[in-house]
């Protein structure tokens, strides 16, 4: 990249958090490989359709994240997530709905740290990071989730944190060949 990557958002230019060995900051240009890698090997639990290429990479945050940094009312805010300065994740909010101070939680790790233990610190540390920033940095009334039923390991964590269910939303995606459904949960800020 020849031009200088930002490092603030517009919207939020304090954007960051730490939770113990944790850290919260906004993405960087350096993180789009290890997240390129992380997404194809997790396409199970995304809404991404195929693999990513380091093109398809570059293009994204050239084309679709550098240009939110700048913006008042960004689509989307992402993060990077360090466990002793080393990137193990990332998220944000994404989807935000300015007009009604809404927008939803976004979060995937490193493959390798997905056992029951890790994952469970991970997201943790990790909302408990984000939902003061979304209510403090960035202004937001409330945060939602949209989890495929499938993944029932997350829940508990969610609702830890104060999310409530709000609803499911059946037969919502194709999981390889079946229809899942799709668990809603929000947090009013």
């Amino acid at each position: 990249m020849t031009a200088v990557w930002p490092s603030r958002y517009a919207c939020a230019p304090d954007l960051g958090g730490a939770h113990g060995q944790y850290e919260m900051r906004p993405l960087a240009w350096a993180d789009r490989e290890p997240i390129r890698r992380w997404r194809n090997e997790q396409i199970d639990v995304l809404r991404q359709r195929g693999p990513l290429t380091q093109a398809d990479q570059d293009r994204y945050y050239l084309d679709v994240v550098a240009p939110q940094f700048g913006r008042a009312e960004p689509a989307q805010v992402l993060v990077a997530v360090e466990f002793d300065g080393v990137l193990i994740g990332y998220g944000g909010v994404v989807h935000l709905a300015w007009g009604d101070l809404r927008g939803e939680v976004s979060f995937l790790t490193d493959t390798g740290r997905l056992d029951a233990q890790t994952f469970a610190s991970d997201w943790r540390a990790y909302l408990a990071m984000l939902v003061p920033a979304a209510r403090d940095q960035i202004g937001l009334h409330k945060l939602t989730t949209e989890t495929y039923a499938v993944r029932t390991g997350l829940f508990p964590l969610l609702e830890e944190a104060g999310f409530v269910q709000e609803g499911t939303l059946r037969e919502h995606h194709d999981l390889d060949g079946t229809w899942v459904d799709s668990i809603a949960h929000g947090l009013l800020l």
